[in-house]
């Protein structure tokens, strides 16, 4: 099977490059190399089976060229970090919706499978945790650009929901729950990398807010194999998956948690989010996932743990 993945440079998309060839698919990645990084895929350039094109999702012509080479089409192309979405609202939803708008109306006219890659911003504030597909989306004002993401990527999952339904293009969306591990890069928020690097430099850590807030972190490798279930069964067509980890931990837990596993001396400092952010800044206090459905339906389940996640990502930045 030929794939192409959009993002494929990115922390997600190359170790979804890794895993495609390693089992004897092919793999060609569109990256434009903003937030991915070349250095994720050095080990892929020189592969028969592996080809980086540099180009954006935004290009259509591009786009249709590429999507027509292969068999199915893993969408993981979008502005990331939540740094990135503030400084940067316009660029971001327009990557976000047409770039998506153009993966889909080419899958459509050649006839290809196409994986939507969501996330758990989706679902917004809603605390009734745990939250499953089926969900209510809570956000903030659409004027507030905190929420421009959540709303991006639910007008994505919409838009390939009625792609299937109207025009009959095979789609499969998972939602993404706190994906973390080696390759991932803490300057866009990113908050396990971030840590675990100011711990390794006996720096303070930083939490953003009181430290109460809870979030699940899904190990980059039990991801990987959560998509590869949804996109290889027969039965996830026209539906979306929540794919993460559902041990919760409030995030003063995981600072202390990263300190005591790298053995460091740094403080634990905080600061309110408005310094971090901008004013009137808004975040959601719980996020656990519902992956019952995942597991019933592709029998997919998390397998590593926290601690596996804080040695594999300090690993990858000594």
């Amino acid at each position: 099977m030929k794939y192409l993945i959009t993002g494929g440079a990115g922390f997600i998309g190359s170790h979804l490059s890794d895993a495609l060839i390693e089992r004897g698919d092919s793999v060609v990645v569109l990256d434009n190399l903003t937030t991915g990084n070349r250095a994720n895929i050095e080990q892929l350039l020189t592969h028969q089976n592996f080809k980086l094109v540099e180009g954006s999702i935004l290009d259509s012509e591009l786009v249709n060229e590429l999507v027509e080479s292969v068999n199915h089409v893993l969408h993981l192309a979008a502005a990331v970090g939540v740094f990135n979405i503030i400084d940067k609202p316009l660029d971001s939803l327009t990557t976000n919706l047409r770039g998506t708008e153009n993966i889909l109306e080419a899958s459509t006219k050649h006839n290809k499978e196409v994986l939507i890659a969501s996330s758990s911003e989706i679902y917004g504030k809603n605390s009734n945790v745990p939250l499953h597909e089926e969900s209510d989306r809570i956000v903030g004002s659409p004027l507030k650009s905190r929420w421009s993401y959540s709303e991006a990527k639910a007008i994505d999952e919409s838009m390939a929901i009625f792609y299937h339904l109207e025009k009959g293009l095979t789609i499969r969306i998972v939602r993404l729950f706190n994906t973390v591990g080696p390759r991932q890069v803490g300057h866009y928020g990113m908050v396990v990398p971030r840590f675990v690097q100011a711990a390794l430099k006996n720096e303070p850590i930083t939490i953003y807010g009181t430290g109460t807030q809870s979030r699940c972190f899904c190990h980059v490798y039990d991801a990987v194999q959560g998509i590869l279930a949804v996109i290889d069964a027969q039965e996830t067509v026209g539906q979306a998956f929540n794919i993460g980890n559902n041990h919760e931990v409030s995030i003063e837990e995981l600072a202390q948690a990263v300190i005591k596993q790298t053995a460091s001396s740094s403080p634990i400092t905080k600061i309110p989010y408005e310094e971090a952010y901008s004013a009137g800044f808004e975040d959601m206090q719980r996020r656990v996932p519902d992956i019952s459905k995942a597991k019933a339906v592709v029998k997919w389940s998390p397998k590593l743990s926290l601690e596996n996640i804080i040695s594999d990502v300090a690993n990858h930045l000594r």
